[in-house]
């Protein structure tokens, strides 16, 4: 099953997506209710409740104060691309091999595009590409409860100029999507043996396409959760994503109007269309 937040009637409610294809209304009000106390139990009841009569929408699992945060360099080829595109390129090849891994804050929940909603690229970058991770779910005491799929939209040319200039190709306007729900932990196997595969269509067009394996990170999830949860308080949780093995070569852009599709095995698929991050930007025109 999949812990999903969703739309139905004009409501925004919480809930499980069983395997039989039902949806079924949690008694918490939110996703950040549910990290913040007994998700498990949480989950199994309303695995038992009745199911939604009407058509829902999915919507991004995650609200409230659950941050979304990243690690970075955790996969052979995301060190290999960072030194590619890098004027420094040595930093990438040492946080790849030391101890402490990179984190960096992503995106607060409210900003977070869910599924088919539309994700950004930068008007004044020249390499914009989707960057498919795992991303694992931590209750507020920091044990991994689930597991989603992100599109960890980045700029390489912004990053590739500098790498302070990390927060400007990694978090703006539909830089990051997650979806289409949450898979317990309790029903993934082996984390460590997910296939990963991403494509981007441009109109009836698969423009790229690649794929990659769980198998290949380099860090452990928990290490990773360990880290973030040091001398911080996430009171409702976080959803980290876990770095990607996957990435276009410097001479592949994103476009507006593209589609990515990110699937991960035993999770789902999560779509988005592309358009310009300034069409996003809430208050402005």
């Amino acid at each position: 099953m999949l812990v999903i937040r969703y739309e139905v009637r004009g409501q925004t409610l919480v809930g499980v997506r069983t395997d039989d294809g039902l949806v079924r209304r949690a008694s918490a009000s939110t996703l950040a209710e549910l990290l913040a106390g007994d998700f498990r139990g949480a989950v199994e009841e309303a695995a038992a409740g009745p199911a939604e009569t009407a058509e829902v929408r999915l919507l991004a699992p995650v609200d409230g104060r659950t941050e979304v945060w990243a690690a970075g360099v955790t996969y052979e080829r995301s060190s290999e691309a960072r030194q590619e595109e890098s004027e420094v390129a040595d930093v990438y090849a040492r946080v790849y091999a030391a101890d402490r891994p990179e984190l960096f804050l992503k995106s607060v929940a409210w900003r977070v595009s869910g599924p088919g909603e539309p994700i950004g690229i930068r008007t004044d970058s020249a390499v914009d590409v989707p960057e498919p991770e795992l991303a694992v779910v931590a209750a507020a005491d920091g044990t991994i409860v689930g597991y989603t799929v992100c599109d960890d939209v980045s700029s390489r040319s912004i990053e590739g100029e500098n790498p302070l200039y990390l927060p400007q190709a990694k978090i703006y306007a539909g830089a990051c999507a997650l979806g289409p729900g949450i898979r317990p932990a309790w029903e993934v196997p082996d984390p460590y043996e997910l296939a990963i595969a991403a494509s981007v269509r441009r109109g009836d067009d698969e423009v790229w396409s690649a794929e990659t394996s769980t198998a290949m990170l380099h860090r452990r999830l928990d290490d990773l959760v360990g880290y973030l949860y040091r001398q911080y308080d996430l009171p409702e949780g976080a959803v980290l994503t876990t770095g990607t093995g996957i990435v276009p070569e410097l001479d592949f852009t994103l476009t507006a109007g593209d589609s990515v599709a990110v699937t991960i095995d035993g999770i789902g698929t999560l779509t988005n269309p592309v358009v310009d991050a300034s069409s996003l930007l809430r208050g402005r025109s």
